[in-house]
């Protein structure tokens, strides 16, 4: 049976990959982002429905749940590097709204109308897992967005719905290329040795696919996780 799915931060990167995966499955998808031409990129080609929302606004996300969703994937997030000596407060703001606020308000919204076999998501990291010293504000707020989940599952469980988190390391994503650039300029150094470093931290030495972050929420989503809740599944090569 088709069911009404929700991702935010629909419009790029694992985002759009789970969605155009909820699609295949014959599932009815709607993707959210702030960028309208990179919606349309994601679903070209693909039978679901976007909207533009900015989910660090509340009236917007309240604004999108005028219909009630049975999968919802709290996957927009982001944020920049920087020690912590060197972060604005401006940053640190930034960075918790980009990544727990909108969950918070996302997840709050959605269960106004989730009924038994919903299914809550929240993109979080290996960040969630472990620190980073240059990392600070981005592991404080994913941190901050695994706790969230926690306490959320403790409250849903008896009503049948689920709550759990997803944990990639570096995933093989426009971000992803993006950071490796930045390491080639502070440090001089070429493409392959920069991606190098970027995933040393994980035992297999490679970026994680988007396919294989797909596949765990996926699996989240399905009947066969229902007494899963509450995890932080860590999808990192052994990272974690």
């Amino acid at each position: 049976m088709s069911r009404r799915i929700l991702v935010t931060g629909g419009g790029s990167g694992i985002g759009r990959a789970i969605a155009r995966a909820f699609a295949d499955a014959g599932d009815s998808v709607t993707i959210t982002g702030r960028r309208m031409e990179a919606l349309e990129e994601s679903a070209r080609g693909w039978n679901m429905a976007f909207r533009v929302a900015d989910v660090t606004n509340e009236a917007q996300v309240a604004a999108l749940f005028d219909q009630t969703f049975d999968v919802v994937i709290a996957n927009a997030g982001g944020g920049s590097a920087g020690k912590l000596r060197s972060i604005t407060l401006a940053d640190w703001n930034a960075t918790l709204a980009a990544n727990m606020t909108s969950t918070f308000l996302t997840f709050r919204e959605a269960l106004k109308g989730m009924g038994t076999g919903g299914r809550l998501i929240a993109m979080a990291s290996t960040a969630s897992l472990k620190g980073g010293a240059t990392i600070p504000a981005y592991a404080a707020a994913k941190h901050g967005v695994l706790g969230l989940v926690r306490s959320v599952a403790l409250e849903v469980a008896k009503k049948g719905i689920t709550c759990n988190a997803v944990c990639p390391g570096f995933v093989d994503t426009p971000l992803a290329a993006q950071a490796v650039g930045a390491v080639q300029e502070r440090f001089g150094l070429n493409e392959e040795a920069a991606l190098a470093q970027i995933v040393a931290d994980n035992p297999m030495a490679r970026l994680i696919a988007p396919e294989e972050v797909v596949a765990a929420v996926m699996f989240l989503a399905s009947p066969s996780a229902a007494m899963i809740n509450g995890h932080a599944l860590s999808v990192s090569g052994g990272e974690i």
